[in-house]
């Protein structure tokens, strides 16, 4: 759905983008990270027809943007990090300005707003001022104006940002909604265990280079990442440290207060190793929770912090 081939942006002397090759399919949330500077904006402002590439492609659905920028535009929706409002407008005035801008026939209008106000649990705003809205109300509305036109793409430039718990939560049970819809969705965000917990595929880019791309299994193979686990027991936790420090298959065991930290080789079936020799030596176990690398430890992993 999205695709781009050796994109590169330059600013003057500074290089925004360098040789950007990214896919992204049809149907996904794709969350795209990386430190500030490191050419996300750019990337996501190029697709949108809103700066031309200094050189390469990119592709909505098929269409080259820089050809076919009037039909890309019809087909994308696009949330900037900051969204400007009209401050007198009211939310159903301000949906409906958006529609008249789309030239979605005026008889059309009002049942389209009224649409995406329900998509967005807005349906009881329409008639408050858009500036009386609370920041996360803001942001939602925000996502009901680039549904206005029922695009394909959703290109969402920090939707979360400056969102409390709740708010956030609500956002991202949203992208949820729209993937269901068929959506496909390209988010960047610096609250990455929230990209983790809703993307299909990650990409990380770094000083206008894209660092990896895949998804949170690729980037545990990427990074060779062991199989660890972390235990409590009911009994006999020394017993039990000295049982699975003899399997083969254990690398290392720690003790942390009241858990086990088990590290084990590589794709192994962490769960049922563990749990078999501990019952097999009388010992009750309480809880058992494999652990997998989170997005911000292999954030820091692949990246060095390296800004323009």
């Amino acid at each position: 759905m999205i695709e781009t081939k050796r994109l590169t942006k330059h600013y003057g002397n500074l290089t925004a983008l360098v040789d950007l090759d990214l896919v992204i399919e049809a149907g996904d949330i794709f969350g795209f990270i990386g430190p500030n500077g490191a050419g996300k904006t750019t990337t996501m402002r190029i697709l949108v027809t809103l700066l031309e590439p200094s050189s390469g492609q990119a592709f909505i659905d098929g269409l080259d943007i820089t050809k076919k920028g009037k039909e890309v535009r019809r087909m994308v929706g696009y949330m900037p990090d900051f969204m400007g409002i009209y401050d007198d407008l009211k939310v159903f005035e301000y949906l409906e300005f958006f529609a008249a801008a789309f030239s979605i026939e005026h008889k059309k209008r009002k049942s389209i707003v009224e649409g995406v106000l329900e998509l967005t649990d807005l349906q009881s705003k329409g008639s408050f001022t858009v500036d009386s809205l609370s920041r996360g109300m803001q942001q939602r509305l925000g996502l009901a104006r680039v549904l206005i036109h029922d695009p394909k793409v959703l290109v969402l430039d920090e939707p979360a940002s400056g969102l409390d718990p709740r708010a956030r939560i609500e956002i991202r049970e949203l992208l949820r909604e729209l993937k269901r819809m068929g959506k496909t969705i390209m988010i960047s965000s610096h609250i990455l265990s929230e990209l983790e917990e809703i993307c299909d595929h990650i990409g990380i880019i770094e000083q206008g280079r894209l660092v990896f791309s895949g998804t949170m299994e690729e980037i545990r193979q990427r990074m060779g990442v062991q199989s660890k686990v972390r235990v409590q027991v009911a009994n006999n936790q020394q017993r039990a440290i000295e049982l699975l420090s003899a399997l083969p298959e254990v690398q290392d065991v720690q003790s942390t207060g009241r858990y086990i930290a088990v590290t084990l080789d590589k794709d192994q079936n962490t769960d049922g190793i563990i749990a078999r020799v501990l019952v097999n030596g009388d010992i009750d176990i309480v809880s058992l929770e494999p652990q997998q690398v989170k997005l911000d430890e292999a954030f820091l992993q692949l990246t060095k912090g390296i800004v323009h």
